[in-house]
């Protein structure tokens, strides 16, 4: 395993950013529809706010990356993500733990979809705890299986 560098992204890593995004909301079941170019376009306009993104390098590789607002107290992180080719090497840890180095933080915030148990049992693993839960009614969630998986191609109904 590498050590890891993060490094502050920049507008010309948002192909990168927009890409490593997509995998992450495939791989969280998230419902978000938008596409590669659609994600660039909503990851300039973070980067254009209080947003900043990290990239997380091992060697020449990046192996995942952060957003982090920083307008909010606690800081939240709205995305964390460690591509599919670099987990299980531990960087998941490495890379959280020199992120809030970097970051100088005391406390975070961060949101993990309930259908997601393999983030929940990697952010309950480094000492987050519930603090809230944040609840939402649409078609699509009539949907989701008892268990709260998310299915794949959950089915769109016309009313």
């Amino acid at each position: 395993m590498n050590e890891l560098v993060i490094e502050c992204c920049t507008l010309d890593d948002l192909d990168l950013l927009a890409a490593l995004n997509k995998q992450l909301i495939e791989d969280e079941q998230h419902d978000n529809p938008l596409n590669v170019a659609g994600l660039k376009e909503r990851m300039r306009g973070f980067l254009e706010t209080d947003y900043r993104a990290y990239k997380f390098m091992a060697g020449p590789a990046v192996a995942g990356y952060a957003l982090v607002n920083h307008s909010r107290k606690p800081l939240y992180l709205r995305q964390f993500f460690i591509g599919r080719d670099s987990r299980r090497n531990g960087y998941g840890r490495q890379a959280f733990t020199k992120l809030l180095e970097v970051l100088n933080a005391e406390a975070i915030e961060v949101d993990v979809l309930s259908c997601n148990e393999r983030g929940r049992l990697f952010w309950t693993a480094l000492g987050f705890r519930e603090r809230s839960i944040c609840m939402r009614l649409s078609e699509t969630d009539k949907y989701r299986t008892s268990n709260g998986k998310c299915p794949q191609n959950t089915p769109k109904i016309e009313l």
